[in-house]
Formats: structure tokens, C-alpha cells, sequence
């Protein structure tokens, strides 16, 4: 924790400590209430004389990184808090992170799924994640005319996401990753003029030694589930979580 002025206090939360509360990045997508109570909590611990509780006009930024999260407290905002720049004692631009209130969780989500999957400016992670445009595949993985053959497997906990990912390399497939009633759910879409019903059969198999049959559908899915991870639900694993 660190008092960057009188109105803010910066904390990193090291992914360790998200463990350590038995939560990670990932669980605070599609989870609403989550999302407020853990800031909450994290306030109640760093603002031991209840300087910032005790005022009505808290404000939380949030910016998430590879090493965990990056959270910003501020009291008092005023004006400020009309989405314009905000800057520390010594000039730093905070700005980057987003807003959050008990209003803009839908803004908190969208923004660390675009964290996660990488729709910034960072060369690496771009080539590391996945060769393929997300948005090319969705086109295709959406278009009635290519035909698709979808597994769709219960995750035991998200632990189970990674150690797929370690052992299962999709090729002509893609795969999304949902939370539906307090469980993960990986749905894998296989491209049937890419590959062979060998093939999916075998991809199926490993991903079965860390998941579970479901008579859950991804329309089902879809429509009432959260996705947490769209089209490289493996690829952004590995590269997250290795």
C-alpha cells in the first residue's frame, strides 16, 4: 500500500494475495457483486483509521496486470470524478486504470477482459497469444455455412482451464470459456472441414482428464451464462498461467 496523497491510496495485489483470498483475475469478470465486495475488503484492510470509509464519495480505479491488480482509492473526488485524467502528487497520469462504482461493474468486466485478452498496444503478447485475428474467427466460428462440431465439458475449478491448456494445442478449433451457476464451463468448437473426427475425438479425450461431461449446451451457454473468454480460451490460459 502506498498514500500517494491525501485523497488516494495506491495498493498492488500481487496475484499470490489474490490466491491467498481464494480468488483470481478471472473470477472477478463475471461476477458482479464480487467485484465490489473484494474492493471493499481490501479498503477495510489498508484503511485502518477509516478515513476513506467513513466518506460517502469513494471512488475505486482498477488496473489489472500480468503480476495481479493495480487498485487505486480516492476519496473526496468532487469534480474530478467526471472521467477526466487523474494524476498523483508527483504528476503521474492514473488514468489509465477504470472507474468503478457499484453502477459501472459491467465497465470493471469489459475492461479486464480486454486486459486479459490482450487489446493493447504490447507487440509480445500479441504474437504470443494467438497468430489468428479473434475477430477473423468469430466471423467464421458464427457463419451457418462452416460446419462446426462443439464439445462442451464442465470445469471442476479454473485450475482445470490451465492444466488443459498445458497439455492440448487446438488445431481447427477454437474455444471459449464460460461461468454459469458458480461453475466454469469450456466449450470447444471444432472447424469439421479442418480436422478429423480422429483428431476431435483425441483432443476431447485429453481435455476430459481434467473436465467432466455435461449435459449443458452452449446455447444454454450463451444465453444465460457469462463468457469470460471468447474464441483462444486455451491460448490466453497458457499464456496468463504458465
Amino acid at each position: 500500500m502506498e498514500r500517494i496523497n491525501e485523497n488516494t491510496i495506491r495498493v498492488l495485489i500481487g496475484n499470490d494475495d489474490l490466491s491467498a483470498r481464494g480468488i483470481t483475475v478471472l473470477d472477478l469478470l463475471g461476477n458482479h457483486q464480487q467485484i465490489e465486495s473484494f474492493f471493499y475488503s481490501i479498503l477495510e484492510e489498508v484503511d485502518v483509521d477509516r478515513q476513506f470509509q467513513d466518506n460517502e464519495a469513494v471512488t475505486f480505479q482498477v488496473l489489472p496486470n500480468r503480476n495481479g491488480l493495480e487498485l487505486f482509492i480516492s476519496k473526496n473526488v468532487g469534480d474530478d470524478a467526471d472521467g477526466d485524467d487523474a494524476f498523483d502528487d508527483n504528476g503521474a497520469n492514473i488514468s489509465g486504470a477504470v472507474d468503478f462504482d457499484s453502477s459501472s461493474t459491467d465497465q470493471v468486466s469489459d475492461f479486464l477482459k480486454a486486459q486479459l485478452q490482450g487489446r493493447d498496444d504490447d507487440d509480445e503478447r500479441k504474437t504470443e497469444i494467438q497468430d489468428d485475428d479473434p475477430d477473423d474467427l468469430k466471423g467464421v466460428v458464427n457463419n451457418p455455412d462452416v460446419p462446426t462440431k462443439e464439445v462442451v465439458l464442465q470445469l471442476g475449478d479454473f485450475e482445470d482451464l490451465v492444466a488443459i491448456a498445458k497439455s492440448l494445442r487446438l488445431d481447427g478449433a477454437v474455444s471459449n470459456l464460460y461461468k454459469y451457476r458458480d461453475h466454469y464451463y469450456l466449450d470447444l468448437v471444432f472447424f469439421t472441414d479442418q480436422t478429423t473426427p480422429e483428431t476431435i475425438k483425441d483432443d476431447v479425450a485429453v481435455a476430459l482428464e481434467y473436465a467432466n461431461k455435461t449435459s449443458i449446451t452452449s446455447d444454454v451457454l450463451a444465453e444465460h451464462g457469462d463468457k469470460v473468454m471468447d474464441t483462444s480460451a486455451l491460448e490466453l490460459a497458457r499464456h496468463y498461467f504458465k
